[in-house]
């Protein structure tokens, strides 16, 4: 299936918007677009939506954790929101939600941020 991915910059957030199957076959070509991304814009914070990742493995999460650790680096914060059902298991199982935080939609996850939609 791949993955097709989105970007947008609203202020100093970063939305990242992925549909499809994130593995080991696309996350390299992922993680050099999304560092390219924070390093043409002057970005803090990350949203990334994944309303219609249908799967993700343990490559996929370590480009997810790579980004975390990049938008620490900076002060910034990292907000996961609309996860589908076996993201959401997966980030469970791995301990991602005790260091990144999970809004209900993008609308909510920018406002966390300060980000007026």
């Amino acid at each position: 299936m791949g993955l097709s991915t989105g970007f947008e910059v609203k202020e100093d957030v970063l939305i990242v918007r992925m549909s499809g199957e994130l593995d080991h076959h696309e996350a390299e070509a992922l993680r050099n677009e999304w560092k390219e991304m924070m390093k043409a814009n002057s970005i803090k914070h990350v949203v990334l939506n994944l309303e219609f990742v249908s799967f993700m493995d343990s490559s996929g999460l370590g480009v997810v954790l790579g980004r975390y650790k990049e938008v620490l680096q900076l002060g910034g914060e990292m907000v996961v929101c609309s996860v589908s059902p076996p993201v959401k298991r997966l980030f469970e199982m791995s301990g991602l939600f005790k260091i990144v935080r999970l809004e209900e939609n993008e609308l909510q996850a920018l406002g966390t941020l300060g980000v007026a939609s």
